[in-house]
């Protein structure tokens, strides 16, 4: 979770700024115009994140806590596929498209890992929301160094493809009293057993 959680918020951090010089670099905009259509990406944190939380308690309630991870999952792998996209947008239309949804996106995983948080340990559940928490800040400082050891072109790539590979960690979670992947053969198999167990 630590590992997502660095893939989803690390890439907000660095995202308010490499977007902007990425708008203004490969599109020609000026300083205050490509400030000013990077902004929209914090914009979706007005609903995005909520978005990524009552997706989880959704999937919850019909799944149990594979619905969660199944959540966990879809949301990180597609922020990585458009993170990819935005690096590609050969127009200008397409690259703020691109960026709109790969906020909702990296927001919808941050909300989705909070959903996951609580059921990893109650007795300890300050601590793990604390190393949880941490891990955003330490995706900020990666992808940070990433971008300036590679071009923009390149280290978006490699961003959008650690947040979709980050994906594939929910197939490894395990929680004491909480069915998972890796309990189960079915992803979706058994959500009503669960159900009262990831609700208690």
């Amino acid at each position: 979770l630590m590992f997502q959680y660095s893939c989803c918020f690390g890439v907000e951090v660095t995202m308010t700024n490499a977007a902007a010089l990425y708008f203004k670099e490969r599109f020609g905009q000026s300083t205050e115009t490509a400030a000013a259509i990077a902004s929209v990406f914090g914009f979706m944190n007005l609903f995005a994140r909520g978005l990524g939380g009552l997706g989880s308690d959704t999937y919850n309630t019909k799944y149990g806590m594979k619905g969660r991870l199944g959540w966990q999952f879809f949301s990180l792998f597609v922020q990585g596929a458009f993170i990819v996209a935005f690096a590609f947008a050969r127009t200008l239309t397409g690259a703020i498209f691109a960026l709109i949804f790969t906020s909702i996106m990296v927001q919808s995983a941050e909300g989705s890992s909070f959903g996951i948080v609580p059921y990893v340990s109650r007795r300890y559940t300050g601590g793990i929301v604390g190393f949880v928490g941490a891990g955003g800040n330490v995706g900020g400082v990666m992808f940070a160094a990433i971008f300036r050891a590679f071009d923009d072109m390149k280290a978006f790539y490699i961003m959008g493809a650690a947040a979709s590979l980050s994906a594939f960690l929910s197939f490894t979670i395990k929680m004491k009293g909480q069915t998972s992947f890796v309990t189960c053969g079915s992803c979706l198999s058994g959500g009503q057993g669960n159900r009262k167990k990831s609700d208690e």
